[in-house]
Parts: C-alpha cells; structure tokens; sequence
C-alpha cells in the first residue's frame, strides 16, 4: 500500500493527471477500480485514489515531468499497513475510497511480536472474523516459546477473559493452521462457543472451515486435552495435555479437511491471541 504526499492542491494534481495521462486516472470507472495508493494533499487532508498497477507509471511522471505541480507531489510505500491512521478523512475523499479504508481498518493490530502471523496470514483472517473485533488491537495471551508447553498454562492465562482467542499453530512440516474461538478457552464439561468459531489453514494459501450448523460440537477443553469441532469420526483439531501432539480430522461440526499435513501432527510453536475491546 501506498501514499503520496504534496504541498501543492489535490485539484491541480488531479488536472495534470487527466490532462497529461488520461489512461492512468479515470474516475468514471468506480466499479471495477481497486485503489491501492492515495495521492493525498498534505495540509488540506483531500486525496485521491489511484489502483495498485499504476503507481509505477505515476510515480516515473512525477519524477520526469516538467510540470511544477507534478513536482510538487512523491510517492511514499507504507509498508505496515495495519496502523490505524486516517490519511483522508473530506468528504470527497471517503466517497472516493470505501473499499481501500475497509480493508486497511479489518487488518488485525497485533500488540506483541508474533513468531507465526505475518501480514498474508493477518489479511485473509480478518476478512472471516467477526466485526465484534476489528477496530481493536490484539494481544498474546500463550505462547509455547514464552510459557513452556502446556495446555493448564494455557487455560491459567485465560482465566478471567471475556472475549474471542485465535489459536496459531506451526506444525513440524512448517504448515500454519489452528482456529478462531468465539470463545476463551477453559476447562469445561460440556461444548461451548457460537457459530462466530472457525477452522483455518494455509497450505500454502488460505483455507478457512466455517460453522456448517450441523452440530454444536464448536469447543471442548478438560485438563487432558483441547478439541475443537467433532460428531465424526475424530476432531476438527485435537492438541493433548503438553500442547505437543495434535491431530485433525474431518469433522462434521466445520466440514474441513485435515488442517495438518498429516492427520496427526508435532507441534512445533502455538500461539494464542485475544483481541482487548
């Protein structure tokens, strides 16, 4: 993602570009535009919205042209681009970008270093979280390189949460899966969660398993073992008492496939996330 800053006006830069390069800016064609870089005023917060595949051939006008509006304005790669910052709040420019300022607001904001999520991983996520949480940032709750391997720590740093965890698991053969929990998990007799919980994967790309309402078989935790998802034949995911092995099945409850590799598994790092709202 990107944006560009000026000292100039928004409007002269916006006659340049239709005038000199009619082809790179049509304003006309909202629809099927995909804008992934603002060209935004500095001082008066207006912008406009140009897509991804052009910001090559702007930024190569910018820099050799002799008009001196164009040289006014340079193009800046905003490489973080889970900050909450609002780059153009006029009316104009809200018209002009909604699908832009969605997609930067659902990227999760990760409080704490994350050995497993990346940006690939952040982006596809949020687009199947709940809208409960975004806007807010989230923080690691477990970790198996911080407090060791196990499922009672696990449920210690819970204790006393009230809101949705995403649990990230690296396996031996280098795959990321896990799942999102309505939930914060614990010691229960019985199934708990909504249809909000899901299954993930990627493999490389991302697979997510989403409630199929065919059973409330959603999260299950005692001192022995974590299982999420069931009704079948095994679990949707399953990770024993010292978070080490793990296995996923197909299961009813989320319809999926294996998450791991093989069906079962060696857990190589875990992380648990909780968003604070």
């Amino acid at each position: 993602m990107g944006v560009a800053y000026s000292v100039g006006e928004v409007d002269h830069l916006y006659t340049f570009f239709v005038q000199w390069s009619p082809e790179i800016y049509n304003k006309g064609n909202k629809k099927n535009r995909k804008p992934r870089y603002r060209i935004r005023e500095k001082h008066l917060n207006r912008c406009l919205v140009v897509e991804k595949n052009k910001e090559a051939v702007i930024n190569k006008i910018l820099n050799n042209s002799s008009n001196s509006t164009a040289k006014n304005w340079e193009i800046i790669k905003v490489k973080d681009s889970k900050r909450r910052l609002s780059l153009c709040s006029s009316e104009d420019s809200e018209a002009e970008e909604p699908d832009y300022q969605e997609e930067v607001d659902a990227l999760p904001v990760l409080g704490d270093h994350s050995q497993l999520l990346h940006d690939y991983h952040l982006e596809r996520l949020a687009a199947h979280m709940p809208a409960r949480t975004q806007g807010y940032p989230w923080q690691l709750v477990y970790s198996t390189a911080i407090h060791g391997s196990s499922l009672k720590t696990l449920y210690r740093n819970m204790a006393g949460l009230d809101s949705p965890v995403l649990l990230v698991i690296k396996d031996m053969d280098k795959k990321v899966f896990g799942a999102f929990s309505s939930d914060p998990f614990k010691v229960s007799k019985y199934c708990y969660g909504t249809g909000e919980t899901f299954l993930f994967s990627f493999n490389p790309e991302f697979q997510p398993y989403m409630w199929s309402g065919e059973n409330s078989y959603l999260v299950s935790g005692n001192l022995e073992s974590l299982q999420i998802g069931g009704g079948g034949g095994g679990f949707g995911l399953w990770l024993d008492a010292d978070l080490y092995r793990g296995s996923s099945f197909s299961c009813p409850t989320f319809r999926n496939a294996s998450l791991s590799t093989q069906e079962d598994f060696i857990v190589q790092d875990l992380e648990v996330w909780t968003v604070q709202n």
